[in-house]
């Protein structure tokens, strides 16, 4: 192990040899003789561990050449003891007071030096083994926090694929949807009505929900949900059943989970209330304005689009000006007025995400092959 590195500054090379003779055998010695050569030294690779500083000294005296080793973030860091012949208890203060960790007066006795140089550098040895100790755990809990991360994403996913795998809709339906939300979290956030809701956080665990927006078609059975024409009044009664079930699922999923999960609670309001209508005439609970939640608005109006510009096995795709048109159309009815009028101002970029995600023909072709109606 390498020996420490102490700075000796002294504008006389008489306490320049005193110090060096005494520290020598011990430590290795770097010697400065005026403040300039010091800030310097000071800043030399490998950094000296400790600094013993006059205080008087012709042209920049110690007081500040420690200002300027604070100042600077490199050797901020490096523990100062002051040696200097101001013996007055304001003089003492004062250094102290300037962030120098001890005062060493003149004449130097050299047992008090000794004894002052190894206890501060086994403080610093402690502060540094404290500090890598630190950066450690801080890495690690890091690393934890990206797998739990990863982990939720996955999980999420996977449940999504469920209900995808018996859904004509493809996987590229929740990507789109996804990135539409994200986009109207994030033109919605400095809105004076929004704003205390939609923070970076919570607009990245509302993207992350979304994709669980229909996990309750699940639970629908395969004549209803895949049936290419239009459904009977009955049949249309148990697809609306998908937004409890969902509702349903995700809330199980909360009552078994150690404490609360806070992209289970947005993913449980959007697959709950996604259906609901700015007007009121939505479904399951029939729920109007404000009291739908700012999830669920935001997710609707995604979802609706990507339904409007996309094949069904019912329908063939609007394009994105007609899908446009109709949801301006239903602004204060189908959608919250601010959320329709962030769509307009997006709308560019919903068409890029619609773009970079598009079905194509062979994969929708493969989709309907994977899906037989059972009963």
């Amino acid at each position: 192990m390498s020996r420490p590195i102490i700075l000796v500054v002294d504008d006389s090379p008489e306490n320049l040899m005193v110090l060096g003779e005494l520290l020598h055998g011990d430590y290795q010695v770097r010697a400065a003789n005026s403040g300039a050569t010091a800030l310097r030294l000071a800043a030399l690779k490998p950094l000296p561990d400790l600094i013993l500083l006059d205080v008087l000294m012709p042209g920049m005296d110690g007081y500040e050449v420690l200002q300027r080793l604070q100042a600077d973030e490199v050797t901020r860091a490096i523990p100062v003891i002051f040696v200097t012949a101001l013996g007055a208890t304001e003089d003492e203060e004062h250094g102290l007071q300037l962030g120098a960790v001890d005062y060493i007066t003149k004449p130097l006795r050299p047992a008090i030096v000794q004894a002052r140089v190894h206890t501060h550098l086994a403080l610093k040895q402690a502060r540094d083994r404290l500090a890598a100790h630190n950066s450690d755990l801080e890495a690690e809990v890091v690393r934890r926090m990206g797998e739990n991360l990863l982990i939720q994403e996955v999980s999420i996913l996977a449940l999504a694929h469920l209900a995808e795998i018996r859904d004509p809709e493809t996987g590229n339906h929740l990507l789109r949807t996804q990135e539409y939300v994200r986009t109207l979290g994030n033109q919605l956030c400095e809105h004076p009505r929004f704003r205390g809701f939609l923070t970076p956080h919570t607009i990245d665990a509302l993207a992350k929900s979304a994709p669980l927006h229909d996990i309750g078609k699940v639970g629908i059975p395969d004549h209803i949900l895949l049936k290419p024409g239009k459904l009977t009044p009955a049949e249309w009664e148990v697809m609306k059943t998908h937004a409890r079930l969902g509702a349903a699922a995700i809330e199980q999923a909360e009552r078994e989970a150690t404490r609360p999960v806070e992209f289970l609670v947005l993913a449980k309001e959007i697959a709950h209330h996604h259906h609901e209508r700015w007007d009121g005439t939505g479904y399951p609970d029939g729920l109007a304005g404000d009291a739908i939640p700012v999830s669920a608005r935001l997710m609707a109006l995604a979802d609706v689009f990507d339904a409007l510009i996309s094949r069904r096995v019912y329908k063939e795709p609007f394009s994105p000006e007609v899908a446009r048109a109709m949801i301006v159309e239903q602004s204060g009815r189908q959608f919250d007025p601010d959320v329709v009028d962030a769509f307009i101002a997006t709308y560019g970029h919903f068409c890029d995400i619609a773009a970079r995600y598009a079905d194509t023909q062979a994969t929708l072709e493969a989709k309907l092959r994977g899906l037989q109606v059972t009963g």
